[in-house]
Order: structure tokens, then sequence, then C-alpha cells
């Protein structure tokens, strides 16, 4: 049973190298693993569809932050930064690509739109990207930096809610531990993503390359970009996104963070009213994908877990451990890899690891903050590198805009070694010393 997971997980990440779409590629993973597990197809389609409820928030929550992004766009004051960006960043390649992991950092804890940014913000820059050869690379490391390392390290924003995740996982198995504390575990796989970061824009994809065209263009001009000036109604855009962040702080919820946005971009007359249809379509347009395939990501989580092929590939990898607290670690985070690398979701997963871990660690004798740091670590390595993460999905959805961007080759492979490496080195090497 315990190979459940990992066949299932090879087969996923195997037809995705072969660019099968990611959709088709978990729903095909999980028939293999309801399969093995000895159920029928007709049961597996069945466990899929009940698990995709798992990720229903987090899908309407995108959704939502779609139709918000697609009305900040609207305004126009994407314009003006995509212009000051390309009027003082021109010809200056590695400082554009750390803005550019800047602005996406603000995303996760300043202005909470996660990766609903990205398709309204990078498409207009892929033009300046090839007059400078640019590699589109280092961009996708630089924004998945910006979406994850933020949340890793920062209890505010989605990392609030990350580190909630992570002390409740740990509450509800016997183990007390405070937000503060759980921040400050995961500083050092932190600072393994910032090193990592540092290596693929200085190093890995300095050099210049020229993109190739993966896919039919659609047609459209993305540098042309109408001239823009500041106005009163880019202030009460402002306002509405700071409303949406204090909202979202609050309440703890995106969902109703990303209403408050788009209630007051309309009470505001920012955006008309009788466009509302039109913004909803390219909010789904924008995010649709995503939220889709974090859905049937969740699926398929459900099924790993329901058939207990989860709960398997931890027990019998603990009774392969020496009883040394290095080596345990080892184990833990890279059953951890494979298991989020299969769901895609830190999030997600996080309550899922922290069943099976704590009672692990509590037995061997690891602190409560080396704990948290396990949990934490093995659930950010599955939002890098896996095809399924929105961490992932949302730089493709940008440098993918006009067909000059794979998302398995450019995007997941270039973050799995530049960001799932030092997380799973440092994660460790912090497991040990806290």
């Amino acid at each position: 049973m315990e190979w459940v997971v990992v066949v299932s997980v090879i087969v996923m990440l195997a037809l995705s190298l072969l660019r099968v779409h990611v959709i088709f590629a978990i729903i095909i993973a999980a028939v293999v693993a309801g399969l093995m597990a000895g159920m029928n197809i007709q049961d597996t389609i069945e466990l899929l569809i009940e698990g995709m409820g798992g990720q229903a928030n987090t899908a309407l929550s995108y959704i939502l932050l779609g139709v918000f992004a697609a009305m900040i766009s609207y305004t126009g004051i994407t314009s003006i930064l995509v212009r000051s960006l390309i009027k003082v960043l021109t010809n200056k390649k590695t400082v554009l690509v750390l803005v550019i992991a800047g602005v996406a950092s603000m995303s996760q804890n300043i202005v909470p739109v996660h990766i609903a940014f990205i398709p309204i913000l990078i498409p207009p820059l892929l033009t300046l990207f090839d007059q400078m050869k640019l590699d589109r690379r280092a961009v996708a490391t630089a924004l998945t930096f910006g979406l994850k390392a933020p949340y890793v390290m920062i209890p505010v924003g989605f990392g609030l809610i990350f580190h909630q995740t992570i002390q409740e996982g740990m509450s509800n198995n016997g183990v007390d531990i405070t937000i503060r504390e759980s921040a400050l575990s995961m500083l050092l796989p932190g600072i393994g993503m910032m090193i990592g970061l540092l290596i693929a824009v200085f190093f890995t994809y300095r050099k210049p390359r020229e993109a190739k065209q993966w896919l039919p263009t659609d047609g459209i001009s993305y540098d042309n970009q109408k001239k823009v000036t500041f106005n009163y109604t880019h202030g009460l855009t402002i306002v509405a996104i700071l409303a949406a962040l204090v909202v979202q702080i609050f309440t703890e919820s995106l969902v109703i963070g990303a209403l408050t946005g788009v209630i007051l971009m309309v009470l505001f007359f920012v955006v008309p009213l009788r466009e509302g249809d039109a913004f909803v379509q390219q909010g789904v347009g924008i995010m649709g994908t995503i939220a889709f395939v974090m859905l049937v990501a969740s699926g398929f989580g459900h099924i790993l877990k329901e058939t207990g092929a989860v709960d398997a590939l931890v027990a019998s990898s603990s009774d392969m451990l020496a009883g040394h607290q290095a080596i345990i670690a080892f184990i833990l985070l890279l059953v951890g890899l494979v298991i989020t690398l299969g769901i895609g979701s830190s999030f997600g997963t996080i309550p899922i690891i922290a069943a099976l871990y704590v009672p692990i660690c509590m037995a061997a004798g690891f602190s409560p903050m080396a704990i948290a740091v396990l949990i934490g670590t093995a659930g950010a390595l599955g939002d890098a590198g896996s095809p399924a993460s929105d961490s992932t999905l949302g730089p493709t959805s940008g440098l993918s805009a006009d067909g000059k961007h794979h998302h398995i080759w450019e995007t997941c492979v270039p973050t799995f070694i530049h960001f799932n490496i030092p997380l799973f080195i440092f994660g460790w090497i912090a497991s040990v010393i806290l």
C-alpha cells in the first residue's frame, strides 16, 4: 500500500513532463492510485469528486481575486506600474528580475491578491523580456519566490494563515506552539529560498536566451500600454486594495477580503456596475483554470488519504528509521516531498502531514519548534516544483500569455531545483538544531 503514493505521484510527474495537461495528469494519477488500492474506476472517480470540496474555499477565493484583479486592471493603474518598470529598468535584467520578486512578495502580505496580479502585470512585460533576451526561467523563479518565501517566514496575510494552520495541526495532535515560534522556526528554510533565488538570478539564468514558441500565439499585442496618468480613481483603487488587506487580516478569510475589494470598487464608481458580467468573465479567465486544478488536486489528495496510502507510506518509513533524529527528520522530509508534490498545496497538505508527523516526532523527542519546521518545510516543498501548485501555475499563466513559456520545463523544473533543494537542506538542518 505504501507504494501507492510514490507510483501515482511518479505517474503524474511523468505525464506532466510529457506535456500532458496538468488536469489530465492529476486525474490519471488519481485513477492509478485508486486501482492500486483495490478500487474500481467508478469508485475512484466518485472519491475524487468527493474530495474536490476540500479546496472549494480556495477556488472561490481565487475566482474573486481574479475579478478584483480584472477591476484593478480596468482602472489602468497597472499600466502606470508597467510603464515605470519599463522606463527605469530597460536593459537592467538582473534588477528587473529582483524587482519582480519584490512585487510578487508584496502579493502575499501587503496586498494579498496572491497570484491574481500575475496575468495583468507580466504579459505587458513579455515584449521587453524578448528585447532584453531575458531568460524567462529567471522570472518564473522570481515570481515563485515571491509567492512562497513571504508566507513561509512572515506571519501576516497569507503567512498568518500558513502558520495558524501549522499551529492548529500541531495542537490537534497534542503539541502546543505559538504563531511567533512557528514563524521563527521557518526562518532558516526561508533563507535557503533566498539563496536559491540569488543562484537562479546571478548564475543559472543570467545568460541571454531567446524565448521558444511552445504554443500558438493568440495574436494579442501585450506591449501596447495606453498612456495613463495617476488620478483620483487610482487613489480610490488603492483604498479598495488596502481595505481588502485589512478585512482579510481581521477576518482571516480570502473570500471576504476579495469580496470587500470588489464591492468597494463598485461603490466608489471606479468600475461601472453594468460591466459586472465582463469582469466576472475576465476573472474566471484569469484564475479559473488554476482554481479548477486546485480542486482536482484536492480530490487526488483525498484519494491518497482515504485509501490509507499516506499512512502506510509514513508507517513504512518510520519502521526503517534507526532512531536518530537527523535520520528521522531526513526521511520525514523526503516523505513530505513526495506527498506534497502530488497534492500541490502547502496549506491543504499541512493538516495531513501534522497528523502523521507529530506522533513520530514526539516519540523521537523533537522540540515543538523542530516539529513545526518539519511540518512547515514539508508543506512548502510541494508548493515549488509541483505541476499542480498555484505557485507554479500562477507564473506560467503570465509568462505563457504569448505561447513562449512551458509550464513544466520552464517553471516547475527551475523552481524545484532552486527552491525545493535548499528548502529540504535548510529545513533538515533547522529540525536538528532547534
